[in-house]
């Protein structure tokens, strides 16, 4: 843990006017623009030290509790060290970071595409409408009128910066500023491109095809990158996400990369057998079922279902079969079923519990698990 009084180089009991004289003697010595940029660590550690001492409530907090009394680092919340440091005497220590480039990098931009269930399972090529930023045509990005260029900003030289001397309790130090002639560019634009306004690139309504893979659902994104905006000055372009979602089917639902479809037959087929005719999504697919099918029964067509994001093979077409009971039936209906249930031994049917692993939960089961 770092001791303030000894960092200041003074005891306990010093005064606020000590603490004060110790910490002007330490900053002129310190400072980065006389004892050069290595000292700059020490430089805000005094700063710091200071900042906690010369405030008679952080000074007890810190006397109590150390450093973590204060909520680390000695800022007890507020306005800290560091940002007085950079207020005050620049980034780097007086130091020029350089002309701040004008082109940069464009916004991403988020748009949403519906697609059916079909280019789901095969995938499909879209074109969606986008009102975004483009490259100025007129100037290229380069801000400026045809046949004109930039000019080196008079005021700072094209350093982007300018260095001002300003008096303080540490006297004379040397700060550093964006140039506010050139906006830290170093550059201006005398003669700005009338297209642009001289921002390097303009709004418009544009189509961007976009390849949608077999496999997607809902919620899926897919990156088109340097689609997105064009950054000002002419800088590169964000990217641009398409968000999915894929409508629902009258026929069809999907589970995974299976789809699933309900067919009904009557109770007479199901117990005798009989050959389906179902359109699916690969054309019309013929069904048989087998003599004596049960209700809820599932039967598998593979290689039916949704593409594979992977890009290898499909899901399969999963057909859940829904046994139709007569409801209403005339009297030589009802004879007929009647004289069934003698020959079967069911006129008088007693129920039977049918085996766990043959129940409607275990087929309920075996159907979230994909078996």
């Amino acid at each position: 843990m770092n001791d303030y009084y000894e960092i200041l180089g003074v005891p306990r009991t010093a005064t606020q006017e000590e603490i004060k004289r110790a910490y002007r003697k330490l900053a002129r010595k310190l400072h980065p623009d006389v004892a050069g940029p290595e000292a700059e660590e020490q430089f805000k550690e005094v700063g710091r030290a200071y900042e906690v001492l010369s405030n008679p409530e952080k000074r007890q907090m810190y006397d109590l509790g150390g450093e973590s009394a204060l909520g680390g680092g000695g800022a007890a919340g507020g306005f800290g060290f560091s940002d007085i440091f950079e207020t005050f005497f620049g980034a780097a220590g007086g130091a020029s970071r350089g002309p701040a480039p004008r082109g940069r990098r464009g916004q991403d931009a988020l748009i949403r595409l519906e697609v059916d269930l079909r280019d789901a399972v095969f995938g499909v090529e879209e074109e969606v409408q986008v009102d975004t930023a483009v490259l100025c045509g007129t100037c290229n990005g380069t801000c400026t009128r045809p046949g004109t260029s930039v000019q080196t900003c008079a005021v700072c030289g094209g350093r982007g910066s300018v260095q001002r001397v300003a008096r303080s309790f540490l006297g004379n130090v040397m700060t550093t500023s964006p140039c506010s002639a050139c906006g830290g560019h170093g550059t201006t634009i005398p003669d700005p491109c009338p297209e642009c306004s001289g921002q390097g690139r303009v709004r418009t309504r544009r189509a961007i095809p976009v390849s949608v893979p077999a496999g997607v659902d809902t919620g899926n994104r897919i990156k088109l990158t340097g689609s997105g905006e064009v950054g000002p000055g002419g800088g590169p372009a964000g990217d641009l996400y398409v968000e999915l979602k894929v409508r629902s089917h009258p026929v069809f639902a999907r589970r995974g990369d299976d789809l699933v479809a309900r067919v009904q037959v009557p109770m007479t087929a199901a117990a005798l057998g009989t050959v389906l005719r179902l359109e699916t999504f690969d054309g019309v697919q013929e069904i048989d079922i087998a003599p004596g099918t049960q209700p809820e029964e599932v039967l598998t067509l593979p290689g039916l279902g949704v593409g594979h994001l992977s890009g290898n093979g499909r899901g399969d077409l999963k057909v859940e079969v829904d046994v139709e009971v007569p409801t209403a039936l005339d009297d030589r209906q009802r004879e007929l079923l009647t004289e069934l249930a003698r020959m079967r031994g069911e006129e008088r049917a007693e129920p039977r519990l049918a085996s766990a692993s043959n129940g409607v939960f275990s087929r309920l089961r075996d159907k979230l698990s994909g078996r």
